[in-house]
């Protein structure tokens, strides 16, 4: 065995990845709101924001990963960006720059849903429990900690005892994608009104104009606070409507009004494919239980289930009694329009538990470089956070606009499909002034990766 190979390209996903953020104008939209200079060794700041994106979708966990994987790379991209201007880069990037990077991704957003609507199949509207949420666009919120294990700016003690930092987010359930994210202390409030706001008026910044008109916004009990249902109540307009389900907090108040509902107000609860679930009841609680001071037209729907034994502990003196255990979801849907059923209970339950998809987007984002912040510096730590949002944002388009005819890779786990996809060797060669990739064609996801080359090729360029 020796090591001298020629022209041999490891992670040969990166030509996809670098090739959709050229294609879609990612590339040279971020170009003039970051630094340029004219010196015989300076580097194009946005080819810098790209390809550290680019090797964090490859499994970069810090800067050092990104410049190993970018010297392997220099026969694809030209010469090796150093971490230590990938560093200087990101160390830039103050909250004007930040700004003007949000709007550059709101716009490039645009361009990638138009091309969504073009594509088979079209725009991904959700379908739960058999009804389809035509013009709905549904952004899930919730929080995550990232541990740190040595001091860094902002880190401290969370509220799940350990230590590092408390980030808020939004995601969009029909396309994956990141829409914005809150780098905050590990002491941070999970229901901080304040915070949740901020996040989802950037997120809504982020969704193209004309996919404004119909939003159900999804939380936890986090959400459940008077100020961001009377905000959620407020962005309401003409043309504008916004619905949502939040989490609820059960009271003394609360279980004294699921005491005096009668048996006959239990209906069986539905699953996600719209199948009776045997066993799990839900009820209207908005009639029995007056709360002061919440928006007119809020609807309390309990749903009660047999506590597992992981429940046991956290059981109150009222579930022990009735044998059950209780949680409460909060909504402002009457009915959502030409949605048949969307008034019924237990639609609306599992409408809201389909929130649970969340957790799916925190991990895959902690996947794409989210588990670890790799530096001391509070400024630097949310620049790599938001070069983490834009390889989850590259991740998701490539999936969408190239994969979506293959499931077993349109819905593969991170390190799923950079087994199959985005780890592929391949051996690159020069013939006839031209440059060729050649991958091996036993490979059973060979087809697939030229495919998406194909369709990345095809796409009408960002104007």
């Amino acid at each position: 065995m020796v090591a001298d190979g020629k022209g041999l390209i490891g992670h040969a996903g990166a030509v996809l990845l670098r090739r959709l953020a050229d294609r879609t104008g990612l590339t040279s939209a971020l170009a003039p709101v970051l630094p340029a200079g004219t010196g015989a060794g300076w580097r194009d700041r946005a080819v810098v924001v790209v390809q550290l994106a680019v090797a964090i979708v490859l499994g970069a966990a810090n800067l050092s990963d990104a410049e190993q994987l970018q010297a392997h790379h220099q026969g694809l991209f030209g010469a090796t960006v150093s971490d230590s201007t990938t560093r200087r880069t990101l160390a830039a990037m103050d909250a004007e720059v930040l700004a003007k990077i949000a709007r550059v991704r709101a716009r490039v957003r645009r361009h990638v849903w138009s091309l969504l609507h073009l594509r088979p199949g079209g725009f991904p509207w959700l379908t739960i429990a058999g009804k389809h949420l035509h013009r709905w666009v549904v952004i899930d919120m919730d929080a995550t900690i990232i541990t740190a294990a040595s001091k860094k700016q902002g880190a401290a003690a969370t509220w799940k005892k350990s230590f590092g930092f408390h980030p808020l987010a939004a995601w969009c359930a029909n396309t994956g994608e990141c829409l914005a994210m809150l780098l905050r202390a590990g002491n941070a409030g999970s229901n901080t009104v304040a915070d949740h706001i901020r996040v989802l008026r950037e997120a809504l910044a982020q969704v193209p104009g004309a996919s404004t008109a119909k939003i159900l916004v999804r939380a936890d009990g986090a959400g459940a606070t008077h100020g961001l249902h009377e905000h959620l109540r407020d962005l309401n307009t003409m043309r504008r409507t916004v619905r949502f389900t939040t989490g609820w907090t059960i009271t003394d108040e609360d279980e004294k009004a699921i005491a005096r509902l009668p048996e006959r107000a239990w209906e069986t609860s539905i699953k996600q494919d719209g199948s009776l679930q045997e066993g799990y009841f839900v009820a209207e609680l908005s009639g029995l239980n007056r709360r002061e001071g919440w928006i007119k037209g809020m609807r309390l729907i309990v749903r009660r289930v047999k506590p597992s034994g992981r429940h046991t502990k956290d059981l109150t003196a009222f579930e022990k009694k009735t044998g059950w255990k209780y949680s409460i979801t909060a909504t402002n849907i009457s009915r959502m329009a030409r949605i048949p059923g969307s008034h019924q209970i237990q639609w609306l339950d599992v409408l809201h538990r389909h929130h649970a998809v969340v957790e799916d987007q925190v991990k895959a984002n902690k996947a794409m470089g989210l588990h670890n912040l790799p530096s001391k510096s509070w400024q630097i730590n949310q620049a790599w956070m938001l070069s983490t949002n834009l390889a989850a944002d590259l991740d998701a388009w490539l999936r969408l606009l190239t994969l979506h005819d293959h499931p077993d890779l349109a819905h593969a786990e991170p390190d799923t499909i950079r087994f199959r996809l985005y780890h592929l060797p391949a051996r690159l060669a020069k013939h006839a002034r031209r440059r060729w990739l050649r991958i091996e064609h036993t490979w059973p996801w060979a087809n697939a990766f030229t495919t998406a080359w194909r369709r990345l090729t095809d796409l009408p360029a960002a104007t």
